[in-house]
């Protein structure tokens, strides 16, 4: 079957109206839910393969998530999916006035591959619960992932509803010359545009989430030794492979020694490898190169040894770094961390404005109105104070970018709102109606109209 019959097939099921049932809806995201469970060895198998991802951190930052996202989905589609009254005004009453949140269609969604299974399939949860169908292109980088994944939600489901179609960028590319209702993409901002260009030709609306260079702020009134012990964590899971992952440090001066000591005993202490199954392998050859062109080997504090073999990069941090240093020209994602120190809060907030705007910014601060100033100057998709990453696991909070770091955001009901056109309606009876819009016009109708459109 060719990819436009596909798309075709899928279109006809969507109007057969069977993926607007409720219902229906409910019972495919408990299917998923049950078939992702009774297949969790090869998802594990499947992605040690590829990176040497531990089940540790395959199920804390991959299967955790997306069975959170189908549970709370489960439990409040029927909220979600509720038609919802409005208020009506003066120049429509008699009436009443409602919005209902209806599916857009035939959805394709790109996945990542840092995260191959959270990115894969968030997106497909959201896309399930508001009612529409999907074709999934997973990334090819991590192969074993993906086969995993076909392998499941082929044999699962059927193909007018869910298919995974696996391939690299020939595969890509023709899909993206495909007509859909929805295109979900995440990866870099560079494919990103990609995408937008393809979609534009068929005016499809699309939810792109990116990257960029995230920023930390680190101030001399923080505690130091949490702020180091929070970074190293959210810097080196995943090694760094990670979108939102602290991707430089802006630290005051006068505590810059303090933290880098701070950081290097946490270093230690966590001790870092794939034995100790909290460490991953860099993806593959073409980022281990680009990587180890960051590592300025004069500006190493701590780590710096790349082990290309085994596509291994210690945890890195670099200190004394510019804004003009290599490494700061474009997002690392990977295990290295530069630290620049600054005097000027003001000039440190201009340096990253003068750059796109970040997917996310953490501000270590016990200084109420240093962190006010900061999240009230910077622009980026979303962030925390005191911490890093744990944002994005809260589903009360949707989760996207900002101009180079995204359009749109998911998560919880924002994900639902992602794949759902929300129709309006007024609705009227035939009877109690003012003659003041038809003609013949009058003076008088005129200044009547005037009272009450003013209200």
């Amino acid at each position: 079957m060719s990819y436009q019959s596909l798309i075709e097939a899928q279109r006809t099921f969507f109007h057969s109206n069977v993926t607007k049932d409720i219902h229906f809806r409910l019972k495919q995201l408990r299917k998923l839910l049950a078939v992702l469970k009774e297949n969790e060895p090869l998802l594990y198998k499947a992605i040690h393969e590829d990176f040497k991802k531990s089940e540790f951190d395959t199920y804390t930052t991959e299967l955790s998530l997306v069975y959170h996202d189908i549970k709370e989905a489960i439990q409040m589609l029927p909220k979600w999916a509720k038609k919802k009254r409005t208020r009506t005004n003066l120049v429509n009453v008699p009436g009443k006035s409602y919005i209902i949140p209806e599916p857009l269609g035939v959805c394709l969604v790109i996945g990542a591959w840092n995260y191959p299974y959270q990115l894969s399939l968030a997106p497909i949860v959201a896309a399930i619960a508001a009612g529409n169908t999907v074709v999934l292109k997973p990334s090819e980088l991590p192969a074993n992932t993906s086969v995993a994944m076909a392998k499941i939600l082929n044999t699962a489901f059927e193909e007018n509803f869910i298919k995974v179609i696996e391939g690299g960028i020939p595969e890509t590319t023709e899909l993206l010359s495909c007509k859909f209702d929805k295109i979900f993409f995440t990866g870099s901002t560079t494919v990103g545009k990609i995408v937008y260009q393809a979609a534009a030709k068929n005016l499809t609306p699309v939810t792109l989430e990116l990257g960029g260079k995230s920023p930390v702020f680190v101030t001399r009134d923080a505690d130091i030794d949490n702020s180091a012990k929070r970074i190293v964590w959210g810097k080196f899971l995943n090694s760094g492979q990670t979108c939102i992952a602290p991707d430089y440090i802006l630290v005051e001066s006068s505590v810059q020694e303090k933290l880098l000591g701070s950081m290097k005993s946490y270093i230690e202490k966590f001790s870092y490898s794939f034995a100790n199954e909290n460490y991953i392998q860099i993806v593959n050859e073409r980022n281990m190169k680009r990587l180890s062109k960051f590592i300025d080997k004069d500006k190493v504090y701590v780590g710096g040894k790349i082990h290309e073999e085994e596509r291994f990069i210690e945890p890195t941090i670099l200190r004394d770094v510019s804004f003009a240093d290599k490494v700061m020209q474009e997002e690392i994602f990977g295990p290295i961390l530069p630290v620049i120190s600054f005097d000027s809060l003001d000039k440190a907030i201009t340096q990253v404005k003068q750059g796109a705007k970040p997917l996310a910014c953490y501000i270590f601060t016990n200084d109420a109105k240093i962190k006010e100033k900061i999240l009230q100057e910077v622009s980026f998709g979303g962030g925390q104070v005191n911490d890093t990453l744990m944002h994005v696991v809260n589903y009360h909070l949707p989760f996207g970018g900002v101009g180079d770091s995204g359009i749109g955001s998911y998560h919880g009901e924002a994900g639902f709102k992602v794949f759902t056109h929300y129709k309006s309606i007024l609705e009227k009876p035939f009877f109690g109606e003012p003659n003041l819009k038809y003609p013949p016009y009058s003076k008088n109708k005129l200044s009547w109209i005037k009272k009450i459109l003013s209200f």
